[in-house]
């Protein structure tokens, strides 16, 4: 029995913000000091390094559980499947439903409890809960599914990454342009192969010890704000440097688990959190495999145009693949893939999958 992936879903709000409506910010430092250089100088820096021309922000009326409700949808109808079949809904988050009036984290019910709601679910035996993992949660929760369906304890599980960084970033932050709004979904299934397909192998890690608080709630850089507000912080080049230094091998331990070669794979989606630090994390990982050139188009990138939405990314990126709208990027039978992501615990974790 394998864990198949028959149906996938996004949604991308329609508002686009561009770098240039951070201009007329007022950038402040970690240390409550105004940024000495112009705004101009500080976003073409920022470009050059994350490749970010423009980023997506929720619309005013929706909360993270309504856009994740419209991914899912399409998910569930890209796999034909009737929403009352599904054993499971699992939502992958980090801040909840954050209203555009209150800036609050709302969890009360599960953004799962008001996903199954919103569908209009009646059965009571399609359990829906949360994961918080950082922005690998959907990538969790995607291996969390799998081992419901391997136990035999699920056939059918709907899986969500929903964010709304845009509501819980600090706007005297340099990092809040990073951060963006969005929803991906996909429908899991239990199906009987004579041979390996869909979920091959994973791995996860949790480094706590001295890498919790890379990424964390904290208080605006600019002291005239009320510091009993809390925003989202995160040291970028502690980041930078735990991702180039564990994610590699942590992917080429998912890889040779599933007893392939990296000549094997045809794409790596990875979290797009910087586009930098992919391109130098899949830099690394070839160089683990003995190998100096990195495959032409092996590693889609969705960051440009779309921004960091955290848990989103990477189920975004995949619907986008399936759905044949990123250029030079295709999926055919027989492929195989790497999900993988690093972010908030710190945690890392990766899926080696093999299309049907």
């Amino acid at each position: 029995m394998y864990s198949v992936i028959t149906g996938t879903g996004s949604y991308v709000p329609t508002r686009v913000i561009k770098n240039e409506d951070f201009l007329q910010n007022n950038f402040f430092s970690s240390g409550g000091e105004p940024v000495k250089k112009a705004n101009r100088e500080i976003i073409d820096k920022f470009k050059e390094i994350t490749e970010i021309g423009e980023r997506r922000y929720v619309e005013d009326q929706y909360v993270a559980s309504d856009i994740g409700t419209f991914a899912a949808r399409k998910a569930l109808g890209s796999a034909g499947v009737d929403p009352e079949t599904l054993d499971k809904i699992i939502v992958a988050h980090n801040f909840g439903d954050i209203n555009i009036s209150t800036r609050r984290t709302d969890i009360l019910p599960s953004l799962a409890a008001k996903v199954k709601h919103k569908l209009g679910i009646q059965n009571p035996f399609c359990g829906a809960y949360d994961v918080l993992f950082g922005c690998p949660g959907w990538i969790e929760a995607v291996i969390q599914a799998n081992f419901y369906i391997k136990a035999g304890a699920a056939k059918r599980i709907l899986v969500i990454g929903a964010e709304t960084l845009s509501r819980i970033s600090d706007p005297h932050d340099v990092d809040t342009m990073i951060y963006s709004d969005g929803a991906g979904a996909i429908i899991l299934e239990a199906r009987q192969c004579e041979k390996p397909e869909g979920v091959i192998s994973h791995i996860s890690r949790s480094d706590t010890y001295e890498n919790a608080w890379f990424l964390h709630m904290g208080p605006s850089y600019n002291p005239a704000v009320d510091q009993n507000e809390q925003y989202l912080k995160m040291n970028g080049r502690k980041v930078y440097e735990y991702a180039l230094n564990t994610v590699p091998a942590t992917v080429k331990k998912a890889i040779d688990d599933a007893g392939i070669d990296i000549s094997d794979v045809k794409k790596v989606l990875i979290h797009q959190a910087n586009a930098k630090m992919d391109y130098a994390i899949l830099k690394r990982l070839f160089k683990l495999y003995g190998l100096r050139d990195v495959p032409e188009n092996i590693m889609p990138l969705t960051i440009g145009n779309l921004g960091n939405n955290s848990v989103a990314t990477v189920p975004v990126l995949f619907d986008l693949v399936i759905r044949k709208e990123l250029k030079n990027h295709r999926l055919q039978s027989g492929d195989y893939f790497v999900f993988t992501s690093v972010g908030a615990g710190m945690n890392i974790n990766a899926i080696v999958y093999k299309m049907p």
